[in-house]
Formats: structure tokens, sequence, C-alpha cells
């Protein structure tokens, strides 16, 4: 079966297809090459809904969208889903991480827990909707390491790991795909997509 995902960023689609591969190997996921929608939502489940519908439309195929960010508690929850667009308009993930490390400059060890969040919605052309939720608990480093991954992976120390703790940007594709929040949200969407 195939299902778009609702996306123009090549490395979510080359994550998903990795975690589809994992769980669901019957489906084929193909890019979304449409319009991209306005991202007006003010939370991740409203922001997915709206790319998935646009995608489904577009496409007429099932469609998934992940609205996905970095949650700080000292933050209240931010940059939240303002992640892509912390440090403005450009999209830019040097320059947002680089603002996040310097806002949380003098703050200490304990206080940096932060939580990778991923929404994902699911919406058929019929109009079924759905919406599944990861969370991916840690902290933020003081600096950056490693060059894998993209975003705020370099600067994320994920919970339960031994020593030395490594931040995202230090693990294989495969750790990763394993472990974070949108592999998280996809094993709870995995009996709704038998439902297509």
């Amino acid at each position: 079966m195939r299902i778009v995902l609702a996306t123009h960023n090549p490395h979510k689609v080359e994550e998903f297809r990795g975690i589809v591969a994992a769980t669901r190997p019957d489906l084929e996921v193909v890019g979304y090459d449409g319009p991209e929608p306005v991202e007006d939502g003010v939370t991740f489940e409203e922001n997915a809904l709206i790319k998935a519908r646009a995608a489904a439309a577009h496409t007429g195929l099932p469609a998934l969208a992940d609205d996905s960010g970095i949650a700080v508690d000292v933050l209240g929850g931010s940059p939240g889903v303002f992640s892509a667009y912390w440090a403005g308009q450009h999209k830019d993930a040097i320059a947002n991480r680089d603002l996040l490390l310097d806002q949380l400059r003098d703050i200490a060890d304990p206080h940096r827990a932060a939580h990778f969040v991923s929404v994902i919605a699911l919406v058929t052309p019929d109009g079924r909707e759905w919406t599944v939720r990861g969370d991916w608990p840690g902290r933020l480093a003081h600096a950056a390491a490693g060059d894998g991954g993209f975003g705020y992976d370099p600067v994320f120390v994920p919970d339960g790991q031994t020593a030395p703790a490594r931040t995202v940007g230090e693990f294989t594709a495969d750790e990763k795909q394993a472990q974070s929040h949108r592999a998280r949200a996809f094993v709870a969407l995995v009996p709704l997509l038998a439902e297509l």
C-alpha cells in the first residue's frame, strides 16, 4: 500500500522510511510534492492535521504528517511548535540550536530537562483522521556534539544512557530510529494503519 508523507524535508522522509521499513514493510512511503500549507495551528496535533489533510487532498492517497519539536521544561515547553522557527522565519537549524543553548547558558544540569515531541496525523482521502503522540525524554547538552541527525539532535541527550552519555547527533541512524519520538509515535500508529 502507498502512503504519502506530507513533508518537503528530505531528512524526515528518510527517517520515516527507515521506521516504516522496520515495522510495516508492506507500506511504501512516497514523498510529497504538492503545495506547502500554512501551519497556523498552536499545537503539534493541529499542525500535523493541517499538513496531512493537504497531502491527502492533493494526492488522493492516505497521508501521514509529523509535527515535531523540542520542549524545554525551564522554558515552559518552548520552543515547542515554534522549534523550526525559534531563531526567525528562515528555518535555520544551526541558528535555532545556538539561540536555545544561549538561552540556557547559565542553567545547571538538573534544570536542563527537555523532551522531543512527535505527533503523527493520519488522514485518508475520505476524511477519516487520527493523531498519535510520541515523547522522548532527556536533557539539553551545554554544546552541540555529533554530525548525525538534524535539527536539535546534536544538543539533545536522551534519558536512559550509560556513561558517557551522547547526544542524538552522535547516534547512528539505526539507534535513533529505534528510540526516537517519531518511532514511539509510529508504534502507536501501527494499529490504526490496519484500519486502512
